[in-house]
């Protein structure tokens, strides 16, 4: 089954006749818990991504009618560009992927580490629109400890990327089980979507909340005082 120009190619649908990718587009669903990327996804370089994406970008400009001589709107298109594959999208290519320092826990440090309000910006995949707002991360040692500035990297890393919430929030948990050879971490992140708010059903004040909890903090008490903690 493949996807070309907005159709399902074998003309698969969904609930009510619309095409299945438009379906999941519009529910907000992710279809996998890994970023869906090519094969050949790193072997341009970013500067050829940016010219590439520059020279689209103007098309598109030009094709909803704006007048690229203006001298406010001739550089955009590069500027885009830039933002797209240094910036907003940075967190797709793996080499800045951050790397962990890690301690040991020699004063025996046995309750959770909790880091709150780390700030969350990313992209909406199913309409490139921002997705905004904060997490809260927390683990208990298993003999290591981390550098505390490592957790928010670990999370502005995954979320430099085109993003469903709940993906994002099982990359950041399955990230942080992996470092620190754990399975006793929580993440919980509330964020507002601009695909809710400016466009479709059009709801300022809404936000979505997901987490997960791994190990120790699938326990009541642990949880409680996880949720207690960073409220």
């Amino acid at each position: 089954m493949n996807y070309h120009n907005g159709k399902w190619k074998n003309g698969q649908t969904g609930h009510n006749g619309m095409h299945l990718a438009d379906e999941i587009g519009e529910q907000h669903v992710a279809t996998s818990i890994e970023t869906p990327l090519r094969d050949d996804a790193f072997e341009l370089s970013d500067e050829d991504k940016i010219d590439r994406i520059a020279g689209h970008f103007e098309e598109i400009m030009q094709l909803i009618g704006l007048d690229l001589d203006d001298d406010s709107l001739q550089g955009t298109p590069r500027r885009v560009a830039k933002m797209y594959v240094q910036e907003i999208f940075s967190g797709l290519n793996p080499v800045h992927k951050p790397e962990p320092t890690l301690f040991e826990n020699k004063f025996n440090y046995r309750s959770m580490v909790v880091e709150k309000e780390i700030l969350v910006q990313s992209f909406c995949e199913h309409h490139f629109l921002p997705i905004y707002g904060r997490a809260h991360v927390a683990y208990i040692s298993s003999g290591k400890v981390i550098g505390l500035s490592k957790l928010n990297r670990i999370v502005a890393y995954y979320a430099k990327r085109p993003q469903v919430q709940e993906r994002l929030t099982m990359q950041i948990a399955n990230e942080l089980k992996q470092v620190l050879e754990t399975e006793d971490v929580a993440v919980y992140l509330e964020a507002k979507h601009m695909c809710v708010q400016a466009r479709g059903i059009e709801h300022q004040d809404s936000s979505t909340v997901t987490f997960e909890y791994g190990g120790r903090f699938l326990n009541e008490n642990t949880k409680q005082e996880f949720l207690q903690a960073i409220r």
